[in-house]
């Protein structure tokens, strides 16, 4: 494949070239929340700013860890997932905000994703509709490992992804309201716990890749809870599924160490 960098020795898009990420890597989408999350990280460097994507590295418990940001969507995180890749990276830790689909997922809370509704187009151009996303069960235990540690309420499940935001949020004026509306109503039915935009494409992603996935989410409001008049505030503060990824992070650690 051509790069179509001004420096073949960086990849095109984020910008990084190989050694500079470590094997473990945070992905927010906002670009804004990378320096936030390096603040975590022991001696944290800029590695590279070009387009959505900006990249940290530093260190966690001894070993090179990255963060790098993807920007909204599928396609623009499969884009990253992939050359990161080829920069030496193997675990993906995504932490970003999700919308609640079941009345007791509340504001504020933890959303872990163990699957991800292929609702959107990245990832059908890496796999046929009938493959599941899943994430990595090491890196899926070590999420929960990680909420629990911060005594953080979380919840397991299925999450939905799209690539319309206002698709989700006023369906009923879209041309093809009868399908947007009639699917998330089975979704709910079916125990969705919320709704997001990435996982499905880096699972999918990761998977061919033969890399470990995982996600984790902070629950800004649940729209489901707002229909029935239930307490409904809109949470924005990240930090604690930014706590729960590195937390994360260190018991995969662990665990690659064989400790």
């Amino acid at each position: 494949m051509i790069n179509y960098s001004e420096d073949a020795g960086r990849l095109y898009h984020i910008q990084v070239a190989s050694g500079e990420v470590g094997k473990y890597v945070i992905m927010p989408g906002d670009p804004k929340r990378c320096e936030k999350i390096a603040q975590y990280f022991d001696d944290p460097k800029l590695v590279a700013d070009n387009r959505e994507y900006i990249t940290y590295t530093g260190y966690l418990d001894g070993e090179k860890v990255s963060v790098t940001s993807t920007g909204i969507g599928g396609p623009s995180a499969a884009i990253a997932m992939e050359e990161l890749v080829q920069c030496g990276a193997d675990t993906f830790l995504r932490v970003g905000t999700c919308g609640g689909m079941q009345v007791e997922v509340k504001s504020g809370d933890l959303v872990i994703a163990n699957g991800a509704i292929r609702m959107e187009g990245t990832s059908k151009e890496y796999a046929p509709i009938e493959y599941p996303a899943v994430p990595d069960l090491d890196v899926l235990n070590a999420m929960v490992a990680g909420a629990k540690t911060l005594q953080q309420p979380y919840h397991v499940g299925v999450v939905q992804c799209k690539d319309s935001f206002y698709g989700q949020h006023s369906p009923e004026i879209k041309p093809v309201s009868y399908e947007l509306m009639d699917k998330w109503e089975a979704w709910v039915r079916m125990g969705c716990m919320a709704s997001e935009m990435e996982s499905a494409a880096l699972f999918i992603v990761g998977n061919y890749l033969r890399v470990r996935t995982g996600s984790v989410f902070l629950v800004m409001a649940n729209q489901e809870r707002a229909k029935q008049g239930l307490e409904n505030p809109v949470v924005h503060d990240t930090d604690m599924a930014i706590r729960t990824a590195v937390e994360a992070i260190r018991v995969l650690i662990k665990q690659d160490k064989g400790e």
